[in-house]
């Protein structure tokens, strides 16, 4: 038995993990929180779901989740404090066209910048290359049709600039409906 020892196991699994995440340099996948506890991932998998639920009672952080890695994040609620405390400005805006291909990219993934013009019905060429050196967007593959177009998605950097844990914290596409845009306008938007 090695000197630390006893002290890991006075540390349940959850907490060894929540360890590793905080000094992360870059979000991790299971497998490497598994190799580096020597534990099943099927173990780290349960306890990631237990931090998830814990940091979700109103703590500074978020475990944040993307195309299967994970990282601690602060809380989108605190960012003005924290831009204080940092001497940050305010975050930058978005522009109207910049914030609509976000939301296009962001529930088509993959998607063409073809695709993201026939439903936004203007060429969308400048706002994405302004969302790619933002680091909002990336390229994620090519298409197999002519041309091979280049398919997008979004990135970690875009969950974390609107403080969302994962995509599937996204609302619904049926919530437009609610805020007054009809289904017959909602097919039209996001029709390819």
């Amino acid at each position: 038995m090695t000197d630390s020892e006893p002290f890991r196991q006075s540390h349940t699994l959850t907490a060894r993990i929540e360890a590793i995440l905080f000094v992360a340099p870059q979000p991790v996948t299971v497998q490497q929180l598994a190799e580096a506890l020597a534990t099943p991932m099927a173990e780290v998998e349960a306890s990631l779901k237990i931090l998830d639920q814990e940091l979700q009672n109103g703590r500074g952080i978020n475990l944040q989740r993307h195309e299967g890695r994970y990282q601690l994040t602060t809380a989108p609620e605190l960012a003005e404090e924290i831009e204080k405390y940092l001497g940050l400005e305010a975050t930058a805006h978005l522009s109207r066209a910049a914030l609509e291909t976000l939301a296009i990219v962001a529930y088509r993934q993959p998607i063409t910048r073809p695709g993201v013009d026939a439903i936004r019905g203007v060429n969308s060429d400048g706002v994405m290359k302004s969302l790619l050196s933002k680091g909002l967007i990336q390229e994620i593959g090519r298409t197999e049709g002519p041309g091979r177009p280049i398919l997008y998605g979004s990135t970690q950097d875009f969950l974390q600039h609107f403080g969302i844990n994962s995509l599937e914290d996204l609302p619904p596409f049926e919530l437009l409906d609610q805020e007054g845009v009809t289904h017959n306008e909602d097919q039209r938007l996001l029709k390819d």
